[in-house]
């Protein structure tokens, strides 16, 4: 008996599911062949891979070992089966899905999206969208074929690039209780007592405003934490703080007056964006042609 595919992917559901009966339900086999199949890749490498725990199955040491390397596997067999089922890639269908952190999601891939639908009519993005953190776990569990991520990756074994310069400003709303004096341009002073509005822990936008003005400012007088971007950007327009966050995330409110953008003694605040990628993933023509990725970038794809 030799190892198959069919087995990494029975074991990649029953981790995934907890159990032989739900992870069969997932994958449209019945609960023996499940268990059958799990027996026969026990015994063929001569090791357990699960901890019984009441009904549940959970991963003990051997099998979160094989986990990413089974998913990477199963990976590239996906990406097989696509690349010469389907014929030429720029006109075949295809299906990416796509992990963002907030900023670029919501404000950045929309457009890249629709330029790539206009070229290939037949592609389809999936867009998941989530916190610097929750994308590069995406990534490293092979949920998504890429991520684009706004803070730096602390995921270990998977490869980064970078992708562009973000551009931030601080901006506030005209009920903010120091607007009139704001208009003029705040100093070092008024922005070390200032109240900012800042993202949870973990996101890319809340490591940025930290990176970007905590050097200058040596922490904050005042935060309020908000929930995501558009909480933030409302929280500025009601007046609760200062908010420093990507032109593109304000480019809107900033357009129609109800956000401005403070001038300070600061210099020019900026982030770098970056791609992030398991190492068993390719990144094919068409979704290099959505992120408008160099030739060198990831150039084994």
């Amino acid at each position: 008996m030799h190892l198959s595919l069919r087995q990494l992917q029975i074991f990649s559901a029953i981790a995934e599911a907890g159990t032989t009966t739900a992870a069969g339900e997932a994958i449209g086999l019945s609960q023996s062949a499940v268990s059958a199949a799990l027996n026969e890749l026990e015994n063929l490498l001569g090791l357990a891979l699960f901890d019984r725990v009441g009904r549940r199955l959970v991963l003990n040491g051997h099998g979160r070992a094989l986990l990413p390397e089974a998913r990477a596997l199963l990976a590239g067999m996906a990406d097989i089966e696509r690349r010469f089922r389907l014929g030429r890639e720029d006109v075949a269908p295809v299906r990416w899905r796509v992990g963002a952190s907030t900023t670029i999601g919501n404000y950045l891939l929309p457009a890249r999206i629709a330029d790539l639908l206009e070229i290939n009519t037949q592609a389809h993005v999936d867009l998941v969208i989530g916190n610097t953190r929750e994308v590069t776990t995406a990534v490293q569990r092979l949920e998504v074929d890429i991520g684009l991520i706004e803070g730096p990756n602390h995921e270990p074994g998977l490869e980064v690039a970078e992708w562009k310069d973000d551009e931030l400003v601080i901006v506030f709303g005209e009920r903010h209780p120091m607007a009139a004096e704001l208009r003029h341009g705040a100093d070092m002073a008024q922005l070390r007592q200032a109240c900012w509005l800042l993202r949870e822990p973990g996101s890319g936008t809340r490591e940025a405003a930290e990176q970007a003005l905590l050097p200058h400012l040596h922490g904050f007088s005042q935060v309020l934490q908000l929930g995501g971007t558009e909480a933030i950007k409302q929280g500025a327009v009601a007046g609760l703080g200062l908010a420093c966050l990507s032109r593109h995330a304000v480019a809107d409110l900033v357009a129609l007056g109800r956000l401005q953008v403070l001038v300070t003694p600061l210099p020019p605040l900026s982030r770098r964006l970056w791609l992030v990628r398991h190492p068993g993933k390719r990144v094919p023509a068409s979704l290099r042609q959505l992120l408008a990725l160099p030739g060198d970038v990831f150039a084994d794809a």
